[in-house]
């Protein structure tokens, strides 16, 4: 199928660009979610199932925990519309499965709070680009925290980007794209 013209980014910097971690650990972040072009499965879609993508990564020494911020910079708006908030992700876990309840706080990961999205509720909000607007990149951004964060849902993405600044030891963005269909 052909792809439609990729659209204009926002402008805005995505977390990843504002934060500067200062450990020197290298942190890979990986999904089964998406094919090997980077496609991100239907299924994670919110025109589909929206349940949140499978995610596996390497171990960070002395992490307290993870944060992970997936953005669409692609999006039409002024800013880059935020998809999923999820943090205090323990620091021994180096996995999350596939279609984590949409519920701020998680005690099957270790008391891990989601935040809310841009779409005004808590958990993952799949990709929903508008139909004919063209390829949409996806930033699954993680980052390993020297503490847990005491925040609750009600934070806000820039709040939880500002913690990131001065607690961020190491940091991975995974790319994944979603477009509409008929587009």
């Amino acid at each position: 199928m052909p792809h439609a013209q990729t659209p204009d980014h926002s402008g805005a910097a995505i977390a990843t660009q504002k934060v500067q971690p200062y450990g020197e650990d290298d942190l890979v972040l990986t999904t089964t979610a998406a094919d090997l072009d980077g496609c991100l499965a239907d299924r994670h879609s919110a025109y589909h199932d929206n349940v949140s993508p499978p995610l596996v990564w390497t171990a960070v020494e002395g992490a307290a925990g993870y944060a992970i911020i997936v953005e669409d910079p692609d999006a039409p708006r002024e800013k880059p519309f935020v998809h999923w908030l999820i943090w205090n992700i323990p620091g021994e876990a180096t996995s999350l499965p596939e279609g984590l309840p949409n519920e701020a706080s998680l005690g099957l990961i270790g008391g891990a709070t989601q935040g809310i999205n841009d779409n005004g509720s808590v958990g993952w909000f799949g990709p929903r680009p508008p139909v004919g607007h063209g390829v949409h990149h996806y930033h699954i951004q993680i980052f390993a925290l020297a503490e847990r964060l005491p925040f609750d849902e009600k934070t806000v993405a820039t709040d939880l980007v500002n913690a990131l600044k001065g607690d961020a030891l190491a940091s991975d963005d995974l790319i994944v794209t979603y477009e509409a269909a008929g587009a």
